[in-house]
């Protein structure tokens, strides 16, 4: 690289960074709040709460640094332009190319990089996300082995802890157990442990006694232990096969889902559309860079028409994301216009380049003309 590559390619590479931290901060602070509710309801600790959130990153990150780095092209280009800087270097005969190089470096480092988070990162994180959600939907240690709170397992049956130690025991255990109506009975122990025994949720106390009032004659009774196990039961989907979503995919399994019998047939388009979804969207950051430069540094600079160039490229830039997402949704229905996806991708990123390489063309024959 030159100076003048060097130069711009670090306030581009840098200005990304703060972008892309920022769009994903904002972007993450929405989405977490969906996930307050397994706080509150589920008692799940603040650092499983971050770390469930941050497994979501990757599937953001693929839509936010292609805009991001568009945003930070258009942003820099633009005050060279504003400040001139352009205007030297063309004058000392630097090509257009040449002037949109180190925004073409970076994009095609983006680009890498969307096919990592695509390929690799966002099956597997996204994997890890949905298990950790399930688990913590329909496993009852996340539900019950809540300190100081009486919970209530279903309609008949209510568990109070007042301690969790480190080690997972559980101190001063309270189960009051009405499944029975005419037998109801409340269980006391010292402590205990939460275990999982053939696919059932159990309670096994320590030091406690059983407490029971007969329905008909009205007489208490109460019985003293060492040990007893009590049976939570089967929480409703714990033991359910979890349906795999697209996203958790790897890209072999999208492209041969007809073999794969946990899918729905009707459902094959959807998770066709995000096996392609996959290998077109990083080019979108390629695409969304040289519809900048193209926007911005060819014909003449000019402050009265750098901003209708800065909104021509900004209109562009939305045009082509909403009709990413068009086109995804119509031919997750009819996989005839799946190739339309990388056309969208594609065909702008080339027009653009021969909308440069033309520019190229007429100063260079003006200077001629000029010459002679």
């Amino acid at each position: 690289m030159n100076g003048f590559t060097r130069y711009v390619f670090g306030q581009l590479f840098i200005g990304m960074i703060l972008v892309t931290i920022g769009l994903t901060c904002i972007i993450w602070l929405s989405q977490s709040l969906r996930f307050v509710e397994l706080i509150v309801n589920r008692g799940v600790g603040a650092g499983t709460f971050v770390y469930l959130t941050l497994l979501m990153l990757p599937s953001f990150l693929t839509v936010i640094i292609p805009i991001s780095l568009f945003c930070v092209v258009v942003f820099v280009y633009s005050k060279m332009i504003a400040d001139r800087e352009l205007v030297v270097m063309r004058a000392a005969g630097v090509s257009q190319f040449a002037l949109g190089k180190p925004a073409l470096v970076l994009a095609l480092i983006t680009v890498v990089i969307g096919y990592l988070l695509n390929l690799y990162f966002l099956p597997h994180s996204y994997r890890l996300f949905r298990e950790m959600q399930w688990d913590i939907r329909y496993n009852y240690s996340h539900v019950l082995l809540r300190e100081g709170t009486f919970t209530n397992i279903n309609n008949a049956t209510t568990l109070y802890v007042r301690e969790r130690t480190p080690d997972g025991q559980l101190l001063g255990i309270l189960v009051h157990d009405q499944r029975d109506e005419h037998k109801p009975f409340t269980l006391m122990a010292a402590r205990g442990a939460l275990v999982e025994s053939n696919g059932n949720t159990q309670v096994v106390m320590f030091q406690g006694n059983r407490q029971a009032v007969d329905a008909n004659t009205n007489q208490w009774s109460i019985l003293y232990f060492d040990r007893y196990t009590f049976d939570l039961g089967k929480r409703g989907g714990l033991n359910a096969e979890r349906h795999r979503e697209p996203r958790e995919r790897q890209i072999d399994e999208l492209f041969n889902i007809r073999q794969i019998n946990d899918v729905d047939p009707r459902d094959f388009g959807k998770y066709t559309v995000e096996g392609h979804k996959r290998l077109s969207t990083p080019i979108m950051a390629l695409t969304l860079t040289v519809l900048a430069l193209a926007s911005l540094i060819t014909g003449s600079f000019s402050r009265r028409t750098q901003s209708k160039r800065i909104i021509v490229s900004v209109f562009l830039m939305i045009s082509l994301q909403a009709t990413s997402l068009g086109l995804e949704n119509i031919a997750a229905k009819n996989p005839a216009f799946i190739p339309f996806i990388y056309v969208n991708s594609i065909v702008p990123l080339l027009i653009a380049f021969w909308f440069m390489h033309l520019s190229d063309i007429g100063r260079l024959f003006r200077r001629r003309v000029v010459a002679a």
